[in-house]
């Protein structure tokens, strides 16, 4: 089983002029991402009891996500207001103050299951305290007993200063098997470097594999063995919230599918694997940027998409 660690919100989504709710946070739909995918996979966050916490915490289990590791809050679920822009990036607007989004101290932090192998965390979590303290005293508790997968996915609206966050970032990075991250993740982390070098740094640090997406020009990736570039795939795009969160969790469903990753699988990863995995992830960020709000596609789905032909209108 793979835990993942953080926030479960609301995102308000421009629809024709009026706002839709829609489930939202980035650990929350890598969460569902996995169970789509039919990886088994528990939730661990602070979610509301009011009406939008119960929706969240029923969609979690309706794609088979494991949430006996939620903590129920009385406090009400935060929300994000999603602002896209022409070139089809998003910013967000963030309701956090004195939400369930804060209802997580690191001395309530649950011991996981025994068959929980690796810890996926990352986003706001790991940014804004609190929560960030307690999903940090996690990994701290968990390093060396589990695999961990950091995704910052970050949010320079909210994520404060820079320098403190690229130091918590590095320290956690050193912990890590696996870091994706975006180019507007590194650009934003790492300002004066070339994504290439932040590549080199990130693998420097130890983790078994470093991927960064580039938007509609696909991926790259890195092992200590192997460096893949895959191009991406054109679809018509209705929405690209939660299309990096479906790549993460696509990648890691691949990597189990290539028995290159797991509770007891720690050697290098080669080029095939890993062109296979990263192709099979950017198809599933594809199938996501075709749909409105973050709806993670089922392996089906993707399969459908890497047989079939590229259209004219970019990711």
């Amino acid at each position: 089983m793979i835990v993942v660690g953080g926030e479960a919100l609301v995102d308000l989504v421009d629809d024709g002029g009026s706002r839709r709710a829609v489930a939202g946070g980035g650990p929350f739909n890598t969460a569902v991402a996995l169970g789509r995918l039919e990886v088994p996979v528990a939730f661990l966050g602070a979610v509301s009891s009011d009406s939008y916490g119960q929706i969240l915490t029923q969609l979690l289990r309706d794609a088979n996500v494991d949430t006996s590791l939620e903590r129920r809050s009385e406090l009400p679920t935060p929300q994000a207001t999603v602002h896209r822009a022409d070139d089809g990036r998003n910013s967000y607007t963030f309701s956090l103050a004195a939400t369930a989004f804060t209802d997580f101290p690191a001395e309530l932090l649950p011991p996981l299951p025994e068959d929980a192998w690796a810890i996926h965390v990352g986003t706001l979590a790991l940014a804004l305290d609190p929560p960030a303290s307690a999903y940090v005293a996690l990994l701290d508790r968990e390093a060396g007993a589990r695999r961990i997968i950091i995704d910052p996915n970050v949010r320079p609206e909210i994520f404060g200063d820079a320098d403190e966050y690229r130091r918590r970032f590095e320290r956690l990075a050193r912990l890590a098997d696996i870091v994706k991250l975006s180019e507007d993740d590194a650009a934003w982390i790492y300002p004066d470097l070339p994504l290439a070098d932040v590549l080199e740094l990130l693998l420097g640090f130890g983790p078994r594999i470093v991927a960064l997406t580039c938007g509609a020009s696909g991926a790259v990736a890195r092992s200590r063995i192997a460096a893949v570039r895959v191009p991406g795939i054109s679809v018509r795009v209705a929405d690209t919230v939660g299309a990096g969160d479906s790549f993460g969790a696509a990648l890691v469903a691949a990597l189990l599918d290539e028995q290159a990753l797991g509770p007891r699988l720690d050697g290098d990863v080669g080029e095939d694997v890993l062109r296979r995995a990263v192709t099979y992830a950017v198809a599933a960020s594809a199938v996501t940027c075709t749909r409105t709000g973050a709806v993670p596609p089922t392996r089906k789905e993707i399969d459908a998409r890497l047989r079939a032909p590229a259209i004219a209108d970019p990711v």
